[in-house]
């Protein structure tokens, strides 16, 4: 990606790294956010955490930064909003570009895209929050059990499996209040996989064994809800083929930076792309992390890497006014 500003041009840059958010994945951004800034200052960096809320363009105007590392998870974090308001602001950030972010944080684009470019996926439909009175004749003969979640969404809020047009409709229900338009997949029976890539090159993949019925809520941020295997316990033929197919997942949707691929592996030699994540969760529990460590990163280190990659994805006009910031603003939205 070529970009006229990036992290290489400071020298001793200014890191807000940007927290919270809202969605209803704030509390996990927090847990990133804090583990972030941690780690970079550790690292010697000089960072401010930066709370987002409806007025984050106002605190960004008033607090100087050179690069935003970006911890947010969920709408208008991980769906190009943000990323979108960088850009007019012409401050570097960690992560994928505008058209990257959308594309990946809406599962129904990122499906068509994957069977575009013959990337195995669960099949699937949509169904919107106004026709869930006709979900019965949407769903048809489609089968169960099937698994229902928001459209516009992660860390698995609002998902759950049906096994039944009643608890269907329960799902979908539950699926609707986090998002207007509602994914309903064909629950596959497979090991869940998830696949840490670096600028498009697979680091490795993790096994996750969830305890519970799936890799929930509760199973991704409670420790001790599931156990972990790296690598993933697969013939290495099998192995360097997952990491091949989450690294074509990437690249269909243009992904950049660090993204994470989950898939499913079943015991009848077929893979399945899930989802790719363009703002993994970085807290002490989450995959990224895992992957990482597991091919010779440790937290810090990762959180480096992410750094070093921050970037504008569209080109600045140089004949464009520079971008001005005012006073420092009050300590009521940034903490030091």
């Amino acid at each position: 990606m070529q970009t006229s500003k990036n992290m290489e041009d400071q020298t001793h840059p200014r890191i807000g790294v940007l927290l919270g958010g809202l969605s209803a994945e704030r509390e996990v951004s927090i847990q990133s956010g804090e583990a972030i800034a941690a780690a970079l200052e550790s690292r010697g960096h000089d960072v401010v955490k930066i709370f987002v809320d409806h007025d984050i363009d106002r605190v960004l105007r008033q607090t100087p930064i050179d690069v935003a590392f970006i911890a947010l998870h969920g709408s208008y974090g991980e769906d190009g909003c943000i990323q979108g308001l960088l850009e007019l602001m012409q401050i570097p950030y960690t992560g994928s570009g505008v058209m990257g972010s959308a594309l990946a944080m809406d599962k129904l684009k990122a499906k068509e895209l994957f069977r575009l470019y013959n990337v195995p996926t669960p099949p699937y439909y949509v169904v919107d929050r106004e026709d869930l009175d006709r979900l019965e004749e949407t769903h048809g003969s489609f089968g169960f059990p099937a698994f229902v979640k928001p459209r516009r969404a992660g860390s698995s809020v609002g998902a759950g499996r049906a096994t039944s047009l009643g608890e269907l409709k329960e799902r979908a229900e539950d699926a609707s209040a986090f998002d207007r338009s509602v994914l309903v997949e064909r629950f596959v029976v497979g090991r869940e996989i998830a696949v840490g890539v670096l600028d498009g090159r697979a680091l490795g993949a993790v096994e996750i064994v969830p305890k519970g019925a799936f890799y929930d809520y509760k199973s991704k941020y409670q420790s001790g809800q599931s156990d972990y295997h790296f690598p993933a316990r697969l013939t290495p033929t099998r192995y360097k083929g997952v990491l091949n197919l989450a690294e074509r997942a990437v690249a269909c949707v243009g992904a950049t930076g660090a993204t994470r691929v989950d898939l499913l592996v079943t015991e009848g030699e077929n893979e399945y792309v899930l989802e790719v994540n363009t703002l993994p969760g970085m807290t002490p529990t989450s995959l990224l992390p895992k992957v990482a460590q597991g091919a010779g990163y440790d937290f810090a280190d990762l959180c480096e890497l992410i750094l070093a990659r921050a970037s504008l994805g569209i080109a600045v006009d140089p004949r464009a006014p520079s971008r001005s910031v005012s006073a420092p603003a009050g300590r009521g939205a940034v903490r030091d």
